[in-house]
């Protein structure tokens, strides 16, 4: 076992505030100079070469074995303290904790409710995806780099993970995949969660809105005035075409039910597309000839 779940089983299991037998502190004490030894790399290094007397009384330098090269390491006495930074409270067992099968349950992230280690803060990254992608959904696998303690307890080396994100056809901008725990790991804290924040990727033909699709018509002026056929490729990959018979005033929309982006979690059966709005850019010609002119007042005015 290695030394950050073997401290903390101990630490638990000869706690004065819980084990009530006469050896109980001094046993607390001594489980708390070892991981204060052996969670510092230099003096763990010192106790593995010479032992505890060379720990203790330092460590002969030189030739002549006259000078020590360290001081001779004296525990601070403190075993709460050393509890209370590991676990990340000044007093865990004042107040929350619960029991199971005679064990306190220190979860991931030590005690729960007051005491508990801090969890670091969401790291959040946005995930841009095409309108395609959104309405057929899709499955995206995403690298990432964390930092990972190793096994000793008490360093950490970085290592890449893959994260797999299975998009559902017709979620929102704004949905936020979370993947618990999984930021950086360290002895005193909790891995932030790293959370992708879905947005829609500009596209060439199509804006979203909520559920529904709006497509920008380009069409000329006489075309707004006697009526046209709008083409439309879908995001299916088929071709609409919409007539339009009504003369086309400034403002004016033609409302497609059920061509829009497909929902995500349909509220009713009957309803699992929005709609397709197409808006009209109207353009207007640079000149007319006089005869043009006068057919044209002749017709309108």
């Amino acid at each position: 076992m290695s030394l950050l779940p073997l401290y903390r089983k101990l630490a638990l299991k000869y706690h004065p505030e819980r084990n009530k037998e006469s050896g109980a502190p001094d046993r607390f004490t001594q489980i708390a100079e070892a991981y204060d030894v052996l969670s510092d790399g230099k003096k763990k290094a010192v106790f593995d070469q010479f032992g505890e007397e060379g720990l203790k009384k330092g460590v002969p330098h030189g030739d002549d074995h006259t000078e020590a090269w360290t001081h001779g390491y004296t525990f601070h006495g403190d075993a709460f303290k050393v509890f209370s930074e590991f676990f990340g409270g000044e007093n865990p067992f004042s107040e929350w904790y619960d029991r199971r099968d005679g064990e306190l349950d220190m979860g991931f992230g030590g005690l729960h409710g007051r005491g508990r280690r801090q969890q670091d803060s969401p790291i959040e990254r946005d995930l841009y995806l095409t309108l395609e992608e959104i309405y057929h959904g899709c499955i995206k696998k995403m690298k990432i780099s964390r930092r990972v303690m190793n096994e000793d307890g008490h360093t950490s080396s970085i290592r890449d993970k893959i994260l797999t994100i299975t998009v559902k056809p017709g979620w929102k901008s704004g949905t936020k995949i979370t993947f618990a725990k999984e930021g950086d790991q360290g002895p005193n804290t909790i891995p932030a969660d790293i959370v992708f924040i879905l947005k829609d990727k500009p596209h060439t033909r199509f804006e979203r809105v909520q559920n529904d699709l709006i497509y920008t018509a380009t069409i000329q002026l006489g075309e707004a005035l006697t009526g046209c056929n709008v083409k439309i490729q879908t995001l299916d990959n088929r071709e609409l075409n919409i007539p339009i018979n009504e003369i086309i005033t400034h403002g004016y929309q033609k409302k497609v039910l059920n061509e829009g982006m497909k929902i995500s979690n349909p509220k009713d059966s009957s309803k699992l597309y929005g709609d397709l709005y197409i808006k009209f850019n109207i353009v207007f010609p640079q000149s007319l000839t006089p005869e043009k002119k006068q057919l044209i007042k002749a017709a309108l005015l």
